[in-house]
C-alpha cells in the first residue's frame, strides 16, 4: 500500500491563510490617525527602521553564565525538556536557569538558588507525608534514613546522571545552556602555591563543641535528614549581611558535584510547581521520586531486640514475650538449624531460625519488632491529596518508638 504524506496532502485543501508552508508578510499596525493626516508610506517606515541604531554584540566570555536568549538555541535543553516529560508551560529559559548554580553566577535572577529552596521544601513535604502515612510506627531514626534514601544528596546526584545531564568544565557565557554549570571545589590534595603544601593542610579546622542532641532536636530544630543546620532563618533576619558573606565564600570556595546536582534537581521541582501548578508537581514527584523502590526493613539495626520487645509488650499492655522452640534438625551435627517463635500468650509475634538457639531467638525478636514497626494501612491517603478539595480522614497516630 502506498503511503501518503499527510502534511502535503492537507496543505492542498487548506486556504492560503492556514496553509503551513505559506509565508505571510506581517502587517505593520500604526496608531489611529486623523482624517486630514496622510498615512505614512511603507518605504518611509522601512527607512526609519533601517536607520535605528543597532546594539553592539555582547561578548559572551565576559558573562558568568549564558544569557537566557541562548536557551532557545540549545538542543541539549530541548532534549532534556522532552526526556523528563516536563509540562509545556515550563519555558526552556527556566530550565536553563535550573542548571546554573549559585557558585557560577551570584546574581539571584540568573541562578537556581531560589528555585532550589522551594524544591527542597516540596520534596521534603511530599516525602515525609508519604513515609509517615504509609508507615505510621517507624522510629525517628528510620524516618530520617528513609528520607535520605528518597531525596538525599546521593540519590538526587544519581537522578541527575540518570537524566543524562552533562557537566560543564568551567562556567561562562559561551557554555552551552544545557550543561550543568558550577564552580568546582578545589580538591584537598591540590598544590596551588607550588611549594608542596596541600590545600587540606593549609585550611584551619574548627572542632565543634560536644553536646548532646536528643529526639526533640532531631524532630524540631534540624532539617529533613536529622542534620543540624548551620544557620536558622532568624539568623538571616537579624543579620542580613550573613547571606552576602556566605555567597562570597561560596564563589571563592566552590561546591562539589553532589551539591550542584542536588540543587539542580530541587530547582527543577520548584520550577514545575511555579509554572505548572500543584498537580504537575505531584505527578513529577511520583514519576521520579516515589517510583523508586526502597526496602524499609533493611534500614533497621537492633542492638538488644529481646529487651526492646519486652518493653514494647509492657507499653502496649500485652503478656511478656516468651521464646519457644518450634522445630530443629541436626542438633548433634556441624550445621544444626533451630526454628524459634516468640509468643505473647497464645499469639505468635515473630519467628526466626539460626544455627543456635540464641541466634534463632534473637532473629525471632527482630521479626516481631519489624512486624510492629512496619505496619502499613491498606489505603494510604496523604494530606496533600485533599488540598484541591475533599474530606480528610485521619490516619493512625502511634505512640512512638520504644524508649529504653
Amino acid at each position: 500500500m502506498k503511503t501518503l504524506r499527510l502534511l502535503r496532502w492537507s496543505g492542498s485543501v487548506l486556504s492560503p491563510r492556514t496553509r503551513p508552508c505559506v509565508y505571510i508578510r506581517p502587517i505593520l499596525l500604526s496608531s489611529r490617525l486623523q482624517s486630514t493626516a496622510i498615512a505614512p508610506l511603507q518605504e518611509d517606515l522601512d527607512d526609519t527602521v533601517s536607520q535605528a541604531p543597532v546594539p553592539p554584540p555582547i561578548d559572551l566570555s565576559t558573562l558568568p553564565s549564558p544569557p537566557p536568549s541562548r536557551a532557545l538555541q540549545s538542543a541539549k535543553l530541548s532534549a532534556l525538556h522532552a526526556r523528563l516529560s516536563l509540562p509545556p508551560r515550563l519555558p526552556i529559559q527556566t530550565l536553563a536557569r535550573c542548571l546554573i548554580d549559585a557558585s557560577a553566577d551570584s546574581h539571584p535572577s540568573f541562578n537556581n538558588h531560589s528555585l532550589s529552596l522551594l524544591g527542597n521544601d516540596l520534596l521534603g513535604y511530599y516525602t515525609s507525608e508519604l513515609i509517615l502515612c504509609r508507615y505510621p510506627r517507624l522510629p525517628m531514626v528510620i524516618i530520617f534514613a528513609a528520607m535520605q534514601a528518597y531525596v538525599g544528596p546521593a540519590t538526587l546526584t544519581s537522578l541527575t546522571r540518570e537524566w543524562g545531564v552533562d557537566i560543564a568544565a568551567e562556567p561562562g557565557g559561551e557554555v552551552d545552556p544545557g550543561l550543568l554549570q558550577f564552580k568546582a571545589l578545589i580538591p584537598g590534595n591540590a598544590d596551588l602555591a607550588g611549594d608542596g603544601t596541600l590545600v587540606k593542610d593549609s585550611q584551619t579546622r574548627t572542632v565543634p563543641k560536644p553536646w548532646n542532641r536528643g529526639l526533640s532536636s532531631l524532630s524540631v530544630t534540624d532539617d529533613y535528614f536529622g542534620a543540624l543546620p548551620s544557620r536558622s532563618p532568624t539568623d538571616y533576619l537579624e543579620r542580613p549581611e550573613l547571606a552576602e558573606q556566605e555567597a562570597a565564600a561560596l564563589r571563592a570556595r566552590g561546591v562539589t558535584l553532589e551539591r550542584a546536582s542536588t540543587n539542580f534537581v530541587r530547582a527543577v521541582m520548584g520550577a514545575v510547581y511555579l509554572h505548572a501548578g500543584r498537580n504537575a508537581a505531584k505527578a513529577f514527584f511520583r514519576a521520579h521520586v516515589q517510583s523508586r523502590a526502597l526496602n524499609v526493613s533493611r534500614l533497621f539495626e537492633f542492638r538488644q531486640p529481646t529487651r526492646d520487645l519486652s518493653r514494647l509488650c509492657a507499653r502496649e499492655g500485652l503478656v511478656s514475650p516468651v521464646a519457644r522452640i518450634l522445630s530443629e534438625t541436626g542438633r548433634e551435627s556441624r550445621t544444626p538449624v533451630f526454628v524459634v517463635g516468640v509468643f505473647s500468650g497464645r499469639d505468635k509475634l515473630g519467628e526466626g531460625q539460626g544455627g543456635s538457639l540464641d541466634e534463632a531467638r534473637i532473629r525471632a525478636a527482630i521479626a516481631a519488632l519489624k512486624g510492629w514497626y512496619l505496619y502499613s494501612p491498606l489505603e494510604v491517603r496523604v494530606p496533600s491529596e485533599v488540598e484541591e478539595g475533599g474530606k480528610w480522614e485521619g490516619v493512625l497516630v502511634d505512640g512512638g518508638e520504644v524508649v529504653v
